[in-house]
């Protein structure tokens, strides 16, 4: 592979939050899920526990739990990325998963947002899926066949990188 391809496989990631009426394979979703479990892990602890949403109700509820996850209700499934908070590196590794998973949706033609939950509105997504107190709540994404068509870009600011020491 070349390092364009590399940047390109990359760069096709993008947010989208408007998808069209088409129903994602159940194939494709477990892809999605073996993509997500390749991440690495802290002490190789895999904390994660992923809750795939296809049901419109489910997603209609998730979709009100704060202002920035409305897109949920319109999107064929739903992600919800969960983490066992007894490992220490839960977040961490959970954050790991969700890329992989973003980028092997942008790679399979598949739109994505990742929408955070914070621990007060996670109480919420806990209550809405059943879901134990152990669990933390990374965030919920979206997903479908996008219905826009975001440009592949990269966000490199050269002054946000520093060579040996900070500030050179």
């Amino acid at each position: 592979m070349e390092p364009e391809e590399v940047l390109d496989f990359i760069c096709r990631r993008r947010s989208v939050r408007r998808f069209q009426k088409k129903t994602i394979p159940e194939e494709t979703l477990t892809l999605l899920m073996k993509a997500a479990m390749a991440a690495p892990s802290g002490n190789n602890a895999q904390p994660w526990e992923f809750i795939l949403v296809r049901d419109p109700q489910i997603k209609e509820e998730l979709s009100r739990v704060h202002t920035w996850v409305y897109m949920v209700a319109d999107a064929p499934a739903a992600v919800v990325v969960t983490g066992d908070q007894s490992s220490e590196w839960w977040e961490d590794d959970c954050a790991a998963a969700t890329e992989n998973l973003l980028l092997a949706a942008a790679n399979l033609g598949l739109g994505t947002v990742w929408c955070g939950i914070k621990e007060h509105d996670a109480k919420k997504v806990r209550k809405i899926l059943g879901a134990p107190e152990r669990l933390g709540v990374l965030c919920i994404i979206a997903v479908g066949y996008p219905a826009e068509s975001p440009s592949p870009h990269t966000k490199y600011r050269k002054e946000k990188v520093h060579w040996d020491r900070f500030g050179k």
